[in-house]
C-alpha cells in the first residue's frame, strides 16, 4: 500500500502538521510506503529525508506570509504548480493500492491537489482538523464580534458578514476561494471518506459532508512517555498553552486571574501578548518553545486553563496535561469539553462567561481538589492512552477498508 500524506507544511508548525508528519513516520516504520506531499519547506524538513520518508515539496510560500500578494491571492485559490506536481506523482502510482490522506491544504496547497487525485480516481480521505471544508474562515467564528457564527456557509448572510480576522476584502477573497474549492476542487462533495477527531467537532461539521460519505472516528495521538503522577495541588501556576489571541480566550483568562490575584503562566505568543502584559504585569509569557519545553512547564502547572471562544477541533494539550497529572478547566462551548469529565478530571465553565470562569478558578485554589482532579485525569488518560502505535493501527485498518470499498 502507498500512502500520500498531503499537508501544507513539511515541518511541524501546529497540531495538524504534528499529526500528519508523526503519523507518516510511524506508518513508514510499520512497513508502509509513505510519501509526504507539501508546499512549504523548512530546514527541519531535512529530518524527513533522513528518516527514509519520501518528501515532495513544491517549495512555495505560505500564502499569508508571501510578500508578493498577487501571487499569494492566485496560489491560495488554485495552486497550479502544486497541481502539476501532484499529477506527476500520481502518474507513478496505482489507484488500486494508494490512499491520498489530506490533512491541510488551505495555507499553501489549495484544493487543486485534491482535485487532481479525485480526477484520477484515487481514494481520498480527509482528516477534519478544522472546518475549512465548509466555512470560508475555517472556524465558524466571527473574529470581529468574537463570537460563534451561525450563518450558513456561502449564504447571503455569510457573504455579507464581516467576520474575517483581517478585513472584509480578505473575507470576499475567502468566499471566492470557497466557491472554487467547492465547485471545481470538489471539496467536500468529491471526497467519500473523512476522519473525525472528536465527537464535538463531528457534531458541528457533519451537516456539511456528502450524504453518501463515510466518517471514520480516529483519535489524534499523544506523544508522551508515562511518568509518575504529579501532585498538581503542590504547584502554583495557572497555565495557558497556545496562540495568544482574543479568540483563544486569553484576555478573558487574564481578567479573571487579575480578579483572583492568581499566579499565571502563558506558554505561547501572539497578538494579545501586549494586552495580557497590561492586565497582568507579573504574568510569565514564555513565547513559542519546543514541545519538550512545553512538557517541562506543564510539570509545574497547577491547572491547565483552556478558555477558547472557538469551536476548536481536538486540542491535545488537555490530554498532554492529563497524562502528567495536571487537571484542566475548559470552556464548555468547544471540542475540549470532550476531554474533561466535569468535577472528576477537571472543570467546565460557561464559554465566554468571565464570572463563571472566576468562580471555577476560585474553586481550584483548593489544593486537595486540584490534587484529586489531577490524579483522576492521570488515571483516566493512562487507562486508554492515545499512543502513536494505536493511532497507526487504526489508520491502516481505515485505509484498507477504504481501498476495499467501491465508493
Amino acid at each position: 500500500m502507498h500512502i500520500v500524506i498531503v499537508n501544507d507544511f513539511s515541518y511541524v508548525n501546529g497540531g495538524a502538521a504534528q499529526v500528519a508528519l508523526s503519523s507518516a513516520a510511524a506508518l513508514e516504520a510499520a512497513g508502509e510506503k509513505v510519501i509526504i506531499f507539501s508546499a512549504v519547506d523548512h530546514p527541519t524538513s531535512k529530518q524527513i529525508n533522513n528518516s527514509g520518508l519520501q518528501l515532495i515539496c513544491t517549495g512555495q510560500h505560505e500564502i499569508a506570509k508571501d510578500k508578493n500578494r498577487i501571487r499569494a491571492v492566485v496560489q491560495g485559490v488554485w495552486n497550479i504548480k502544486a497541481q502539476k506536481a501532484m499529477d506527476d506523482l500520481l502518474a507513478t502510482l496505482d489507484p488500486k493500492d494508494t490512499i491520498i490522506h489530506v490533512h491541510s491544504w488551505t495555507k499553501a496547497l489549495s484544493s487543486s491537489v485534491v482535485r487532481a487525485a479525485i480526477g484520477k480516481d484515487f481514494k481520498v480521505v480527509c482528516t477534519l482538523h478544522d472546518y475549512f471544508l465548509a466555512c470560508p474562515n475555517g472556524g465558524f467564528f466571527d473574529y470581529k464580534r468574537q463570537e460563534i457564527c451561525t450563518e450558513k456557509p456561502l449564504s447571503f448572510g455569510c457573504v455579507v458578514r464581516n467576520c474575517d480576522v483581517r478585513s472584509y476584502p480578505q473575507k470576499v477573497w475567502r468566499v471566492m476561494r470557497q466557491i472554487v474549492q467547492k465547485e471545481i476542487g470538489l471539496i467536500p462533495n468529491g471526497i467519500k471518506n473523512f476522519i473525525a477527531i472528536s465527537d464535538f467537532s463531528m457534531g458541528v461539521i457533519k451537516y456539511f459532508l456528502p450524504v453518501d460519505s463515510h466518517v471514520h472516528r480516529i483519535n489524534n495521538p499523544i506523544i508522551v512517555e508515562r511518568a509518575e503522577c504529579i501532585n498538581a495541588g503542590l504547584n502554583a501556576d495557572f497555565t495557558f498553552v497556545g496562540r495568544l489571541s482574543p479568540e483563544k480566550g486569553v484576555e478573558l483568562f487574564a481578567h479573571a486571574s487579575k480578579f483572583l490575584n492568581l499566579k499565571t503562566k502563558f506558554i505561547g505568543d501572539g497578538d494579545s501578548k501586549i494586552k495580557i502584559q497590561e492586565i497582568l504585569p507579573a504574568a510569565q509569557i514564555t513565547g513559542w518553545i519546543s514541545g519538550e519545553q512545553v512538557i517541562e512547564h506543564l510539570n509545574s502547572a497547577r491547572v491547565l486553563v483552556f478558555p477558547s471562544l472557538l469551536y476548536e477541533g481536538s486540542p491535545l494539550t488537555i490530554l498532554e496535561a492529563a497524562s502528567l497529572g495536571i487537571p484542566a478547566i475548559v470552556a464548555d462551548n468547544c471540542a475540549a469539553r470532550d476531554m474533561v469529565v466535569d468535577g472528576e478530571t477537571g472543570l467546565l465553565f460557561r464559554g465566554g462567561d468571565e464570572s463563571d470562569l472566576i468562580a471555577k478558578l476560585d474553586q481550584l485554589r483548593n489544593s486537595e481538589l486540584v490534587s484529586n482532579l489531577g490524579k483522576a485525569a492521570y488515571e483516566a488518560y493512562w487507562s486508554s492512552p492515545r499512543t502513536q502505535e494505536n493511532h497507526v493501527k487504526d489508520l491502516i485498518k481505515c485505509y484498507k477498508k477504504i481501498l476495499s470499498s467501491t465508493l
